[in-house]
């Protein structure tokens, strides 16, 4: 959760076509056809091809106003073994499952050979050209876990204003239209366009929850499904929460044993995870001033720093934990500016009502305070080092529209084994969906990081090519260890 909670806005470059070489065509359910063509601009990898489709903006309402999506292959290059089609699912969201295919196919050569490897531009992707400048600006000045009813009620107030006002002034529709249950609709007509009966998939990140929305509406369409670091939507977003405090306490446990035995770390020789919680509690009393260059002043909360401080990746040589030493040590003596610029960013973009726009359609959010107090506890109780109310949740509170995808159980009847991976803190989401599905595996990665596939993990690579060519599953426990790299 945290790898997508600093998931920033994608940016405005689209996939642009152009007619360079003769089309080849795909023939669609309704005996209507898309045409490939050679992607046009720089750096467009070598057989790339490009095309566009058009799909309603409201699926309840068919024939009203269209939109269109942005679509790219690589057509297999075994023709004659050729299985079909593989889609790509990005993150974000918002992500561009295109630039994830132009930048990741070599690690894909072994599943493009019978497979044409699928990925689109969903929807909720450049929403900063397609929605007015006021969906951008942040629905409060600082996000805060509340201490009281009115202190709750104030800001959820403050973001339903908000969300209202980018409504109102927002002349394409999107707005309102942004969930993932559209977004798996989408994903329907892609596969209705390309003429298969049935598709694969690779789901990422918050790819999960159309993958699932999929799943609930097209279960007899799907051949296989690998998902990767997926979030589980349909046993609501707290209890996710919940499977994930478990683990990110364990990361502070391995920083701290590193800690100790490494020198450079600015915590060496304490009790660091003492120490982190002592700032955490104290910056609750007395939040830090402090100031970022690019996202002005604020105050540095504890709420800030166990939503937003931790990194749970050591990163390249631990450079990252050496930083987060360095960053609580001059915290606590009253210089928060290692948190600074991370801590309000993410503030910022989780204030933003276009961002939320893509989310809480899908369930996220408190329904009452009552709620929010419950789930609060629950979590202090189960993670006293970064337990608490949830940032994201807090800003979906506010949420003034229908939402269209609630969390509820997920239907199993007609779905396919699926195959999932993932990493420390993404297993226990993604291991949380999979088992639901009779006779489905998940593959543990024994390392940090988020999403193993588009990561270049060899050994997640290797199964899930063996998976989505064959259907073969690996056996239950399958670990990926760091030196199979």
């Amino acid at each position: 959760m945290r790898g997508m909670a600093r998931s920033l806005a994608a940016g405005l470059a689209t996939a642009a076509l152009a007619g360079l070489v003769p089309p080849t065509a795909s023939a669609a359910a309704d005996g209507e056809s898309i045409e490939w063509k050679r992607c046009a601009g720089e750096n467009v990898p070598e057989g790339m091809q490009c095309a566009t489709i058009t799909v309603p903006l409201d699926w309840a309402d068919p024939g009203g106003k269209k939109i269109t999506l942005d679509l790219a292959r690589f057509p297999a290059t075994d023709p004659g073994r050729r299985i079909g089609s593989v889609l790509h699912v990005p993150g974000g969201p918002g992500g561009k499952g295109i630039e994830d295919l132009k930048r990741f196919a070599p690690d894909m050569a072994g599943l493009r050979q019978r497979f044409d490897l699928v990925a689109s531009n969903p929807r909720n992707t450049d929403l900063g050209a397609k929605l007015p400048e006021v969906c951008a600006r942040p629905a409060v000045a600082h996000l805060v876990e509340p201490h009281s009813r009115a202190e709750y009620d104030a800001q959820a107030a403050a973001f339903a204003k908000a969300m209202r006002e980018c409504h109102d002034q927002d002349r394409s529709g999107l707005y309102t239209r942004l969930d993932s249950l559209s977004v798996a609709r989408d994903m329907e007509a892609i596969r209705a366009a390309l003429g298969e009966r049935r598709l694969s998939f690779m789901a990422e990140s918050y790819g999960g929850v159309p993958a699932t929305a999929y799943m609930r509406l097209f279960p007899h369409r799907i051949r296989a499904m690998y998902l990767d670091g997926v979030i589980n939507q349909p046993d609501g977003w707290s209890d996710q929460w919940l499977l994930a405090y478990p683990e990110t306490e364990r990361s502070l446990t391995r920083f701290t044993t590193w800690c100790q035995a490494t020198a450079a770390c600015a915590l060496r020789g304490e009790d660091a995870g003492k120490v982190w919680r002592a700032l955490t509690e104290r910056a609750d009393r007395t939040p830090i001033p402090v100031t970022s260059q690019q996202f002005g002043k604020g105050k540095l909360t504890g709420s800030y720093l166990r939503w937003f401080g931790f990194a749970s990746d050591p990163g390249p040589g631990h450079t990252r934990w050496v930083a987060f030493a360095e960053a609580v040590d001059k915290a606590r003596r009253g210089d928060g500016s290692g948190f600074a610029d991370t801590a309000l960013g993410n503030a910022r973009v989780w204030s933003m009502p276009y961002n939320l726009g893509m989310t809480c359609g899908d369930g996220r959010g408190y329904r009452t305070y009552a709620e929010y107090r419950k789930e609060r506890d629950r979590a202090r109780e189960i993670s006293p080092s970064f337990g608490g109310g949830v940032f994201d949740l807090l800003s979906c509170s506010g949420w003034p529209f229908s939402i269209p995808y609630p969390s509820r159980p997920l239907p199993i009847a007609g779905l396919p084994p699926m195959l999932g991976a993932g990493t420390w803190t993404d297993y226990p989401w993604t291991e949380s969906l999979v088992r639901r599905v009779p006779g489905s595996a998940a593959i543990r990665y024994e390392g940090p990081g988020h999403v193993l596939y588009l990561s270049r993990n060899r050994c997640a690579i290797e199964h899930a090519t063996r998976y989505l060519i064959d259907l073969t599953l690996p056996r239950p426990g399958t670990v990926c260890l760091p030196e199979q790299d």
